[in-house]
């Protein structure tokens, strides 16, 4: 997969925009202030190809990017205590719902989590989601540069234990900022967008 070749596609406001072209889907999803716009742009080694801003929720609708013209990435609004109306986290709600009940959209997760910190009751509901899509997920913790080292562990321990992984989840450790496995996100993206080894 060229990471270099990526573009930005659509933002989709409401269901009719949702892509069904039968190109693989992978779904980046997190809370607000997690970092995951950081971590998509640390996949493709770009700066700031999707927004990064001092405010949580920039990502008001579902956005895809085209990469290498054979995958998308779908980054979807970031949920938690973000700084918007209750009408507009409601919309949010809605348009994701609506994303994830209907058949043939989603190939696979990519969930972000903070590993300094047990995952929030909205972690747990997001994960759920995928599990009931029935795709594969990839739990990846970030911010993994500002956690002391001897607690990590432990750390992914407490994160898989409570978002009640699967055995075939996967869950590990990593920070945008310092690029930290960035290596092992790009092998997961091959294997579940193309069924590649990561090996």
């Amino acid at each position: 997969m060229n990471l270099s070749k990526a573009e930005f596609i659509i933002s989709a406001a409401s269901p009719k925009d949702f892509i069904r072209d039968g190109l693989p889907q992978i779904v980046f999803a997190g809370r607000s202030n997690v970092g995951k716009s950081s971590v998509i742009n640390c996949l493709l080694n770009r700066r700031n190809f999707a927004r990064v801003g001092n405010s949580p929720g920039k990502t008001a609708n579902i956005n895809y990017f085209l990469i290498d013209e054979t995958v998308y990435i779908v980054d979807l609004p970031g949920y938690g205590y973000a700084k918007v109306s209750e009408a507009e986290k409601a919309r949010w709600g809605r348009l994701m719902e609506s994303y994830f009940t209907q058949s043939g959209l989603i190939t696979a997760g990519v969930m972000i989590v903070d590993s300094r910190h047990k995952p929030t009751a909205d972690d747990v509901a997001m994960a759920d989601w995928f599990k009931q899509a029935g795709c594969p997920l990839v739990v990846v913790a970030n911010k993994s540069d500002k956690a002391k080292k001897s607690e990590l562990d432990a750390s992914l321990e407490l994160i898989r234990n409570t978002l009640d992984l699967r055995d075939d989840d996967v869950l590990f450790s990593f920070s945008a900022e310092k690029k930290i496995n960035r290596d092992l996100l790009v092998r997961h993206i091959d294997r579940l967008a193309y069924g590649e080894d990561t090996n």
